[in-house]
């Protein structure tokens, strides 16, 4: 689908911020124009984003019921008590479980993890973990990445005289569940300085203050930023603050001394050597934690994570990775069945603004996947049904700028449970309910999504000549990494390219372009590559300019070669 390209140049405020970061980085002019973009204003201010610092982390005490939590942790370490780290089965709740079981280990034996299976409890806190926990003698449950709702669970828990700890991220309802502590930046009157962590984000700030309260050592924790670093790519939070921090650092671990677990599926993925990227955290070793709790086990993923042993690691990870190759399967096969029901109904061309969509007989681990092929395919707000449970469970995803959780909100007298973030939510209802959902839910979202949100945009961050492509350019833009929401990586636009005469279309079905560009500012020749964009093919070869935008891609291997290549976005062409 093609989208709209916006480019708004600097304002003269902006300009003149844009003039002093200039000095600094003479010879890259595009560079300070990135930087004021992301609201930096000073070379203190740039410098300080290019080398992100573990000392620039947030107080964990600043976090509303930090001191609480800390209190009834070691009091139950004190006691003796028996404690569960429970989480969601999905790779920001495993991460999270592994990283405060794996730290607390190392002073505390009584200590077990749980994950819920997707087809038999479902999302959050079921009876059936509670009653299960007081019958080992559970006097104590961190619940991470879920369990802000769990109003009737926790409430039952207390009467088998379990204590909880929340640890979630997700957006709480104006009741909150009667626990000992709720850690979440997203409370009401919550004036933490970052409000986006992720679950497992929120867990290590936990151990922070849980380290700090008893006088040990940061070393062993800052270890574990590996697996928070993945939680925060995974769950796609912003990437700015502390966020970007733990990212950093968490990143450099991933490259360098990774978890074992972690190690044994970069094996697996075949990037050993290969110098990792947030985008292969997101397109590699997300999806295959992510698999476990879709096709099998939650818990898989967190006994992988935990692994000691490198053999056993190692097998885990074969098995996770066969459990990604059948999602992927079973991926496609509901995706092209639920696009033959919507082109059935004439979608493409339907006056209606969301999509939602239900098949009894759809596996529920997938429907997540499925409704964000289809709000890609259609820029539609979209929700996924399937029958889970004697309930009707989905996934709905939603499109840029455009609020779901606020749109599933509204119909929520008709629903049995829903959750999640502005553009994720999960939800169940009964399924006499799903054609007055559809309505309600069309009607919220008629009224209040925009035309521009219901049209892909691609925001442009600079204008840029082959010229200013130099390797000094391409050295400091590596400094924005690592990227994300808030901090995107920088996409560009070139005017009046053209082919160089060596260009070609690639791919099984020759889908893909290859090209070879040049522009009338340099003489040099720059690899790049357009994918599912062949209808392009005859105008790029007869010669023709054509205006592209794009982002900067570096190939780079720990031995340090490197080699850089343009990922077309969109192509214009005259006609």
């Amino acid at each position: 689908m093609t989208g709209k390209w916006n480019y708004l140049p600097l304002t003269t405020e902006e300009q003149k911020l844009e003039n002093e970061l200039a000095r600094r980085f003479s010879g890259c002019e595009p560079i300070s124009e990135l930087l004021v973009q992301r609201g930096i204003t000073s070379v203190a201010e740039a410098e300080k984003f290019f080398h992100p610092s573990l000392r620039d982390l947030h107080d964990p005490f600043l976090m509303p019921d930090m001191d609480k939590a800390v209190d009834r942790l070691n009091k139950a370490m004190g006691a003796k008590e028996k404690i569960m780290v429970y989480g969601d089965y999905d790779v920001d709740g495993t991460t999270a479980v592994a990283l405060v079981y794996r730290y607390l280990q190392n002073f505390y034996s009584e200590i077990d993890y749980y994950i819920p299976t997707r087809y038999d409890e479902g999302y959050g806190i079921s009876k059936k973990s509670i009653d299960a926990a007081a019958d080992s003698g559970v006097k104590l449950i961190i619940i991470l990445d879920c369990g802000i709702k769990a109003i009737d669970e926790i409430k039952y828990a207390r009467e088998k005289g379990i204590d909880f700890i929340i640890c979630d991220h997700h957006v709480p309802d104006d009741e909150l569940p009667p626990a000992v502590a709720i850690l979440n930046p997203k409370l009401e009157g919550s004036t933490y300085p970052c409000p986006h962590l992720s679950g497992c984000g929120v867990g290590y700030k936990f151990m922070q203050a849980f380290s700090i309260s008893n006088g040990i050592g940061t070393a062993e924790l800052e270890g574990m930023l590996d697996l928070v670093a993945v939680s925060i790519a995974a769950d796609i939070v912003p990437m700015v603050d502390e966020n970007r921090v733990m990212a950093y650092v968490g990143l450099k671990r991933l490259n360098s001394n990774p978890n074992m677990g972690l190690r044994a599926i970069i094996r697996t993925c075949g990037m050993g050597g290969k110098e990792l990227s947030i985008s292969d955290v997101i397109f590699k070793i997300g999806p295959r934690i992510n698999a476990s709790g879709r096709m099998q086990s939650g818990r898989e993923a967190v006994e992988l994570l935990v692994a000691r042993d490198i053999k056993d690691a190692n097998a885990r990870s074969l098995a996770i990775d066969q459990y990604n190759k059948d999602r992927k399967e079973l991926d496609k096969r509901i995706t092209d069945e639920a696009n033959a029901i919507l082109e059935a109904r004439g979608e493409m061309h339907s006056p209606k603004k969301s999509i939602v969509i239900y098949n009894k007989d759809w596996h529920k681990g997938i429907i997540g996947i499925v409704a964000s092929r289809l709000t890609e395919l259609y820029y539609k707000p979209s929700v996924v049904l399937t029958l889970a449970n004697g309930l009707a469970t989905g996934s709905s995803r939603s499109v840029q700028g455009f609020d779901i959780y606020k749109a599933v909100d509204s119909a929520r007298d008709l629903l049995e449970n829903f959750g999640g973030h502005p553009y994720a939510v999960g939800l169940s209802l009964k399924e006499e309910n799903i054609a007055e959902f559809t309505k309600r839910f069309e009607e919220y979202v008629a009224n209040n999504i925009t035309a521009d949100q219901l049209t892909p945009q691609i925001d442009i961050d600079a204008l840029l000549t082959f010229s200013r492509i130099t390797p000094e350019f391409v050295s400091t833009l590596r400094l924005f990494n690592p990227f994300g929401p808030g901090n995107q990586k920088p996409v560009f636009c070139a005017k009046g390219v053209r082919d160089f005469g060596s260009s070609k279309l690639v791919g099984k079905q020759l889908e893909h372009i290859k090209l070879d560009l040049v522009d009338d500012t340099s003489g040099k020749v720059i690899n790049a590559i357009a994918f599912n964009m062949a209808q392009h093919f005859d105008y790029i070869h007869s010669g023709e300019p054509f205006d592209i935008c794009f982002t900067i891609e570096e190939n780079r291997h720990r031995n340090a070669t490197s080699s850089l290549q343009l990922q077309v976005k969109q192509i214009h062409t005259p006609r």
